[in-house]
């Protein structure tokens, strides 16, 4: 068993203050932790390592993280039901699986258990970065499968939108939308962020897509109700609260 608090004493590496973001690797292979420590670190990130899943699970129930990379293949309890307890106390957390297991049944296997994104070995690490950016700036996923803002209701098991007692009719880009500002409740979306979720990222994020789309999504959500629900923030972009919500 091996843990490495941000480097070892609890203490935190020169230059990482308590703003930046903290991941836990959970990995038992020693070149593999060092190599995504080292790539990690360089990149300004705190990381803690966890050399098997008990001593893995531990920390992720233990302690806050931003994310969890975490290997299946693992001493003491593998990584399969490291990520089911670890969904069973913390839902939002998200966790990038790093493995040698590239068979499909084992990705759909890991994704069911509540895994965020897969990635196999070998890998580059400018891949591993970019996954780490990418559900970093997502944040903490609300898994909840009704959400609710005001009088706004969206079941993501039925994929039906109701306000108040009457059911909305969305196209499959206004669902995603309208889903994506629901989750982010309260947070200002820039359109980037928007277009990177709810459109591939190779999307050309200059258009006018985004101001389209939110106009749509408003005419079936807000139009008819004296609340409106979807906010122009000036200059970032769009978000969804309450007017009581401040």
């Amino acid at each position: 068993m091996s843990i490495n608090l941000y480097g070892g004493a609890g203490k935190l590496p020169c230059g990482v203050g308590p703003l930046f973001m903290r991941i836990l690797l959970i990995e038992d292979e020693s070149k593999v932790a060092q190599f995504v420590e080292r790539g990690l670190t360089a990149e300004r990130y705190a990381v803690d390592i966890a050399r098997d899943g008990a001593t893995g699970l531990q920390l992720a129930t233990t302690y806050h993280y931003d994310l969890v990379i975490l290997d299946l293949m693992l001493p003491q309890m593998p990584g399969q039901e490291v990520l089911r307890h670890i969904r069973t106390t913390d839902t939002q957390v998200p966790v990038l699986v790093l493995t040698a297991r590239d068979e499909i049944m084992d990705k759909v296997a890991t994704f069911e258990s509540g895994a965020d994104d897969y990635l196999t070995k070998p890998f580059a690490f400018a891949e591993l970065l970019v996954r780490t950016k990418a559900l970093l700036r997502r944040g903490p996923v609300n898994r909840a499968s009704c959400i609710r803002v005001g009088d706004l209701q969206l079941d993501r098991l039925t994929q039906q939108v109701k306000r108040g007692n009457k059911r909305i009719e969305l196209t499959s880009k206004e669902y995603a939308l309208l889903e994506y500002l629901m989750v982010n409740a309260g947070r200002v979306l820039s359109r980037n962020m928007i277009i990177e979720h709810v459109w591939d990222q190779s999307f050309d994020g200059f258009t006018n897509v985004v101001d389209v789309y939110v106009r749509h999504l408003r005419s079936k959500v807000d139009d008819e109700f004296s609340d409106k629900l979807i906010k122009t923030v000036r200059g970032v972009g769009y978000m969804i609260r309450e007017e009581s919500a401040g």
